[in-house]
């Protein structure tokens, strides 16, 4: 379905992002990504070698994530999909757990990777993006919708990446696509916000310290936990010529996975 296409991602390295690099790598297109980790970037280039272009780099620079663009150009002549997928999250911590002195710097830490992130990404693709009629997509959560995903401040963030693709959607219409997918519960490295105490916490080490993804499906009342790999589908067809009159949308991809089918 992606023959042909050129997608530059970020957060590729690991959990959601490296099941998207594998299955766009199987749908024909070629990708580039943008990963803070230097270990999970040479991992993506031993596995896939050039047909990935990766750049290590943190989303919250502004000159990083040109870097990537003009890495995955340069590499592959053009650009038709960017997706902002790097992201981070606060462990559901509420509102009356976050001291008052913490909440400047877990504010700053969350949002300057799940929102301006986005933004900065958004911005160093545009221009490449209009050259070929492409599309951007946004990792979103259920959180976007629902409460319960995150605490107050990862539950923000993933509000106000609903309203970006809505603006930029309408400011970019007729020209370049806008969408985002809004995954479920899933395990995987998703990391937390030094400022609350979980530098090196990740939501794939909570759910083993649980008892693991049985009893982690359970808490939550699903028949099983998903796996990034069962997120991925959706991304495939906004990418796609399938969806090319398809803009200012959110898919919402966290339904009862493996539940009994309806009568």
């Amino acid at each position: 379905m992606l023959t042909g296409n050129v997608t530059l991602l970020t957060g590729g390295g690991s959990g959601l992002g490296r099941a998207l690099v594998e299955r766009f790598l199987r749908e024909g297109a070629r990708v580039g990504v943008l990963e803070h980790s230097p270990e999970k970037a040479a991992r993506l280039e031993t596995d896939f070698g050039d047909a990935v272009a990766v750049t290590v780099g943190d989303v919250s620079s502004a000159a990083d994530n040109v870097s990537a663009v003009s890495r995955t150009r340069k590499a592959f002549g053009k650009l038709d999909t960017f997706i902002g997928n790097a992201g981070l999250w606060d462990f559901g911590k509420a509102l009356l757990d976050l001291p008052a002195e913490a909440w400047p710097a877990a504010f700053d830490q969350l949002f300057r990777v799940n929102v301006q992130g986005y933004l900065l990404g958004a911005r160093a693709s545009v221009e490449a993006l209009r050259e070929t009629g492409g599309s951007m997509i946004f990792t979103l959560s259920n959180a976007a919708f629902h409460p319960g995903g995150g605490g107050p401040l990862y539950v923000a963030a993933k509000h106000a990446i609903r309203g970006l693709i809505t603006q930029l959607a309408w400011e970019l219409e007729n020209v370049v696509r806008v969408n985002g997918v809004a995954p479920g519960a899933m395990s995987t490295e998703l990391s937390g916000l030094p400022a609350l105490d979980q530098d090196g916490v990740t939501l794939r080490g909570t759910i083993e310290s649980i008892g693991g993804e049985d009893a982690f499906a359970t808490m939550i009342g699903r028949p099983r936990l998903p796996r990034p790999e069962d997120y991925v589908g959706a991304y495939v067809l906004l990418a796609s010529d399938q969806s090319r009159t398809t803009t200012g949308t959110v898919f919402e991809t966290h339904g009862m996975l493996g539940a009994p089918a309806k009568s």
